[in-house]
C-alpha cells in the first residue's frame, strides 16, 4: 500500500481543494492514470497514480488539504480484474432500457403535427402533443406530473401561464443552494474587488432588434387589456426574458457570502420607477412564477406607491437582479 499525497505546486501556494476524483473508489487503476483534480489559487492540475492498484480515496470533493497531505492509497498488491467486465455490465444495462421503451410508442396513434412538434423521446398525451404543436413550446421547459414521465394537458397550461421558471422548481420557490467556493474562485473574487475598487469602470452597450417584440405587443395589447384589466408594456416581457436567463446562468443570479456562493432558486427582479424626490428600486418578488399580466400589475402597484411615496423598506430590499427602463 502506497500513499498518494498532495503535491508541491509552488513555492507561495500552501493548500489546494480537492475538485473531483475521477476514477472511484476501489477501481483498479494503472500507472500514471490520472485519478483525481486538484485546485490552488492560481491553477486547476490533475494527480496521477504512482503505481498500478486499487485505489482507496481518502479526501472527499470539496476538502481543502495540506501540501503533502495523503489524497488516496494504492493497493499495488491487489490483482487485477479481468479487462472489460465493469465496461461490458454498464453498457448492458444502459442499452436496457431503450429496448423496453422501444415498443411502447408504437400502438399510440400519432398526428402529423404531434410528430413534428414532440421528440420521440418525449412521452405527452394527445391534447398535450397537440397544445405544444399549436403554441410551439419546448417540450424540455415542462415538467410532466403524469404516470411514467408523461405530459399532460395540465402541465402544458402551467408552462404557458408562468414561463420563464425552470421546470421542476416549485412556483414561488423561496430556496438557496449554498456552495463552498474554491482557493482560485475566491483568489478571483477577491482581485475582482480591487479592481473594480482601483481602476476605472466603463459600461458597454449592446443593441437588439425589437421588431419582433413591438409586433407582438401591438397585436396584442388590446385584447390582453380587455382580458386582464392591464396594459400590456414592454416591462414583462423584460422581467421574463431576464428570468430565463438567470435560471440559464445562475451564478448571475447569486452572491458571495464568506468563503461560500448563495444562489437563489427564485428572482426576485428590483425595477427602477420614478419618485416625487427620483428614482427608487422595488422588487418584484418571484418574477419567475409570474405571468405576464401578473407581472405588469405588480409594475403599476410598484409605481403608484413610489408615486405616493407609500413604498415600504421590505418592497425595496432584497432583490437578486435589477433592471431600469430608464
Amino acid at each position: 500500500m502506497i500513499d498518494i499525497k498532495v503535491p508541491t505546486v509552488g513555492e507561495s501556494i500552501n493548500e489546494v481543494t480537492l475538485v473531483k476524483w475521477l476514477k472511484n473508489d476501489g477501481e483498479y487503476v494503472e500507472r500514471d492514470e490520472v485519478i483525481a483534480e486538484l485546485e490552488s489559487e492560481k491553477a486547476t492540475f490533475e494527480v496521477n497514480a504512482e503505481k498500478a492498484g486499487v485505489l482507496k480515496t481518502v479526501g472527499r470533493e470539496g476538502d481543502t488539504l495540506n501540501i503533502g497531505d495523503v489524497l488516496a492509497k494504492i493497493d499495488e498488491a491487489a490483482a487485477k480484474p479481468e479487462g472489460g467486465q465493469k465496461s461490458e455490465i454498464g453498457s448492458q444495462k444502459s442499452e436496457q432500457p431503450p429496448k423496453k421503451e422501444e415498443p411502447q410508442p408504437q400502438p399510440q396513434p400519432a398526428t402529423t403535427a404531434t410528430a413534428t412538434a414532440v421528440p420521440t423521446d418525449i412521452k405527452a398525451t394527445p391534447v398535450a402533443s397537440a397544445i405544444i404543436a399549436d403554441k410551439k413550446v419546448d417540450p424540455k421547459n415542462i415538467q410532466p406530473s403524469g404516470y411514467n414521465g408523461k405530459i399532460l394537458k395540465e402541465d402544458v397550461l402551467g408552462a404557458l401561464s408562468s414561463p420563464g421558471r425552470k421546470p421542476g422548481l416549485q412556483a414561488f420557490s423561496r430556496e438557496e443552494k449554498r456552495e463552498k467556493m474554491s482557493n482560485l474562485r475566491k483568489t478571483v473574487s477577491r482581485r475582482l474587488v480591487e479592481a473594480k475598487n482601483t481602476t476605472a469602470m466603463l459600461t458597454t452597450f449592446n443593441e437588439v432588434d425589437m421588431s419582433k417584440i413591438m409586433a407582438i405587443r401591438t397585436a396584442n395589447k388590446d385584447k390582453f387589456k380587455e382580458a386582464h384589466g392591464v396594459n400590456l408594456g414592454f416591462m414583462s416581457f423584460f422581467t421574463k426574458a431576464i428570468c430565463f436567463a438567470l435560471q440559464e446562468w445562475p451564478a448571475v443570479n447569486a452572491y458571495i457570502d464568506g468563503d461560500s456562493i448563495i444562489y437563489h432558486q427564485y428572482c426576485d427582479i428590483s425595477i427602477a420607477v420614478s419618485a416625487p424626490k427620483g428614482l427608487v428600486v422595488p422588487v418584484i418578488r418571484n418574477a419567475e412564477s409570474l405571468s405576464m399580466a401578473d407581472i405588469e400589475r405588480k409594475v403599476v402597484e410598484l409605481a403608484t406607491k413610489a408615486r405616493d411615496s407609500k413604498l415600504s423598506m421590505e418592497e425595496m430590499q432584497g432583490g437578486t437582479f435589477t433592471i431600469t427602463n430608464h
